[in-house]
């Protein structure tokens, strides 16, 4: 009967794991950076409008619960958070002690309550409104869609001006990497801003001049729709509100008490959802972007059951819809 003496075995298994370290090492040294494949993942909030719902707090510490159980790379709110007033100061204390890499995009709700940009940028300890950041070789454009189309302009603006379309093209073309971008109002082609054509033609001669930092998708809040559109190769996302739909003073419909009707007087003007909306995005360099949204179900009756037009009605639902997106 053949049998192996202890020094025999024991030489066995190191000639075994010299030749299981071999073949790793191989495998490993075989994918060459430009065929390794890299991912980041990113948890994205929108429209929390914090001064209109009195449920406000609940629905932010849900997200950042949430967001702290899953660990993803960072997490980006993108716009009409709150304003600089004081008595919001501690929703926003809220935000600021997540432990996590964090961002903040400039809604055009920032500004309510005769704030300017620059007391919303040191309220958020930002120095510029538009700006870029990376994280696992992904590179990510934050962008300002509250320029003024002319210096007379008053009120809410959808527009971004000359200096931040330079800012874009001279921070594209210094970039080696995939690029997202995050912005509040919309640059697709759905309900997008003034001058959104242009932007994204912007986006289209980088990615024709320089593939090897293409622009993959752009992701967005301020219409509260759930709505993902391609235009020549780029994703354009819509994220709905974490909170409701607006409608309007014509659709009002008191769906709380009238304690809460009274100290928050815009709700009834809205389509609140019972539960509050988030995402979290993975997007790999194989060329997948999945989205993992939720759903829920409106507080009263839907904006469909009061009569709202139902002009861009396919993308007005509770939900952000889990969407699996490809590109090149």
């Amino acid at each position: 009967m053949f049998s192996l003496s202890s020094s025999d075995l024991s030489l066995s298994v190191r000639r075994w794991a010299m030749l299981v370290f071999a073949v790793t090492l191989f495998v490993g040294c075989s994918q060459s950076p430009e065929t390794a494949i890299n991912s980041v993942r990113f948890g994205l909030v929108t429209d929390i409008h914090l001064p209109t719902m009195h449920d406000s707090e609940v629905r932010l510490r849900t997200f950042l619960d949430s967001m702290e159980q899953a660990k993803p790379d960072f997490i980006v709110e993108l716009g009409d958070f709150v304003t600089p007033a004081p008595q919001y100061q501690p929703l926003m204390d809220i935000w600021s002690a997540y432990p996590g890499e964090k961002y903040h995009v400039i809604g055009n709700h920032e500004m309510d309550g005769g704030y300017g940009l620059e007391q919303v940028l040191v309220h958020r300890k930002m120095a510029s409104s538009y700006y870029h950041f990376e994280k696992n070789g992904f590179h990510f454009l934050v962008l300002d869609g509250n320029d003024k189309k002319f210096p007379e302009q008053t009120g809410y603006r959808n527009y971004i001006g000359p200096e931040q379309q330079e800012w874009i093209k001279e921070t594209l073309t210094g970039l080696n990497g995939p690029v997202i971008i995050f912005s509040h109002q919309a640059i697709g082609p759905i309900g997008g801003m003034d001058n959104a054509e242009e932007i994204r033609g912007i986006f289209e001669d980088h990615n024709t001049q320089h593939p090897e930092s293409p622009v993959l998708a752009s992701f967005n809040g301020h219409l509260h729709y759930d709505a993902a559109t391609e235009v020549n190769g780029i994703w354009y996302i819509h994220m709905n509100s974490a909170s409701y739909f607006w409608m309007g003073e014509e659709y009002a419909h008191v769906r709380y008490s009238e304690e809460v009707d009274e100290g928050f007087k815009w709700i009834k003007y809205t389509a609140p959802y019972q539960d509050p909306l988030f995402a979290m995005v993975e997007i790999s360099s194989d060329g997948i972007i999945q989205i993992s949204g939720k759903g829920t179900a409106y507080v009263g009756p839907s904006p469909r059951e009061l009569g709202f037009p139902t002009t861009d009605s396919a993308y007005i639902r509770p939900a952000i819809t889990s969407r699996k997106l490809s590109f090149n």
